[in-house]
Formats: C-alpha cells, sequence, structure tokens
C-alpha cells in the first residue's frame, strides 16, 4: 500500500509518501495565501522525489493548519496524534514529543504505542514558535539560517521577557543600543523561546528519550537552549524533522486502513 501523508502547515506544506510502512518520498513547498495550490505542489514533489504517479496513490491523509484544504484526504489527523505517532515511528522509545513549527508550539506525553495520554499547546504567542527567531532575526538584521550558530558560540545568560514578542523585540534593540554582542543576544532570544516550549514539556512531565520534530529541530541554537533548561544531555531529533507530522498522518492512515 501507498500513502501520502500531507501537513499543511502555517508557513511550508509538507507531504511524505509511505510505501509498505517505509518512506520512498519527500516533497515541500511554501503555504502562501493559495492553500490548494500548495498541497498540489508539495505532493507533486514528493510523487517525483519517490518515482511514482498520483495513481499510484492508494490514500491519502492530511493534518495542519489547513487540513480541511486537503480535499482528496482520505482521512484527516489532528496535529496532536499526528506527532505522537510519528515519534512512535521514529524512537519507539520515546515517550515525549515536542513539534515546534512556524506559528505554534505543542508537547505530547506518550504511550509506547505512540498515543498521546497528554498534552499542552503553545497557540496565543509567537514566542513559542520559529516565528519569534524570524522576528528577532530582523529586529538583529542578521540572517535566519545565522541565528542558531550564533547563539552556541555564546555562554552568556541575558534574562529576556518570552512573553510578548513585540516586548522581546524592543528589548532586543535596547541590548543593541547597549552595545551587547550579537552572539549573546542571539543566545538570549533562544533561551527565551526555549523556556516558552521547556514549560510545556515540564506540565506534561519530562519522560524519557524526548523527541523533536518541527521545522525548529534544525536550529541547533534552540535545540542547545532546549536540552539545557531541561537538563538533559540528547534530544532525538530525525534527519528532517520538518516533515514529522506529515509522516504521523500517514502512519496513522496506514494503520487505521
Amino acid at each position: 500500500m501507498i500513502i501520502a501523508g500531507i501537513d499543511c502547515g502555517a508557513k511550508n506544506t509538507k507531504t511524505v509518501i509511505l510505501k509498505e510502512g517505509s518512506i520512498i518520498g519527500k516533497g515541500t513547498t511554501l503555504t502562501g495565501f493559495d492553500q490548494v495550490s500548495a498541497i498540489k505542489g508539495s505532493l507533486d514533489a514528493a510523487l517525483k522525489d519517490a518515482g511514482i504517479h498520483a495513481r499510484d496513490v492508494d490514500n491519502i491523509s492530511g493534518t495542519g493548519a489547513g487540513m480541511e484544504e486537503i480535499k482528496d484526504a482520505d482521512l484527516k489527523v489532528n496535529e496532536i496524534k499526528a506527532m505522537a505517532k510519528a515519534a512512535n515511528y521514529l524512537f519507539p522509545s520515546a515517550r515525549t514529543v515536542t513539534d515546534v513549527g512556524a506559528e505554534m508550539g505543542r508537547a505530547a506525553k506518550i504511550d509506547e504505542n505512540g498515543k498521546a495520554v497528554d498534552f499542552a499547546i503553545n497557540e496565543k504567542c509567537a514566542a513559542g514558535a520559529g516565528a519569534f527567531i524570524e522576528a528577532m532575526a530582523r529586529a538583529l538584521e542578521v540572517k535566519l539560517e545565522e541565528m542558531g550558530p550564533m547563539a552556541i558560540q555564546s555562554n552568556k545568560s541575558i534574562p529576556m521577557n518570552a512573553q510578548c514578542a513585540i516586548f522581546a523585540e524592543s528589548e532586543v534593540v535596547g541590548l543593541i543600543h547597549g552595545k551587547i554582542p550579537k552572539v549573546d543576544i542571539s543566545k538570549a532570544i533562544h533561551d527565551a523561546m526555549a523556556s516558552r516550549v521547556v514549560s510545556m514539556i515540564r506540565r506534561i512531565g519530562v519522560n524519557e528519550d524526548i523527541v523533536m520534530i518541527g521545522g525548529c529541530g534544525l536550529n541547533p541554537g534552540f535545540v542547545d537552549s532546549l536540552k539545557n533548561q531541561l537538563e538533559i544531555d540528547k534530544v532525538y531529533i530525525p534527519d528532517d524533522p520538518a516533515f514529522g507530522a506529515a509522516l504521523g498522518a500517514a502512519v496513522v492512515l496506514k494503520e487505521e486502513a
């Protein structure tokens, strides 16, 4: 059986193709204002990567903020269920998973079957999601991809308002005017964001083998801050963490088909 799992997110739309339970293709595109076109573009890219045609796909599952626009979906999966199943598929020993993307952060406690038994969501403030880092990069006048590597060059701890992105941006401007090195400011930004995510994880309990999916898993500065605040040595991150929810949606359909 060939299954396409599509995650229509706020910033990017991702597709994972599963064949007999193994990943054979991935595709992504910017979501933009036209979710339907983004869904098609992401699916087409994944089909090309897998070397198959749309007619070869048996079933489609969808998740994400725009999942209602995935008209061909045979099953629509909520984001918590998708992230839990992705973590279980990738790291069977996992009991905690966090998904930090562009617009939202989530955390879930899962059992040995990948079922979420508790969860927490940060959906009211950008300070707990990737958009926070983007906004702060603009304030620092550096490229987004430079933020993480900059942060890990610093060992300073500078308190920053993690409750509101607007207030945090004002603080960043103040630190710039105070001649604080950009590497130290970048670390403060990542520490502030990590504190929001860590508070979610602590609400559900810090369990063994924490998995992180979502685009922020590619940010070394954020991952480092997360580990330091959780006081753990390792966070399990897949090679392509941004595809986690799409994978989870496909796995759910595979199990329920």
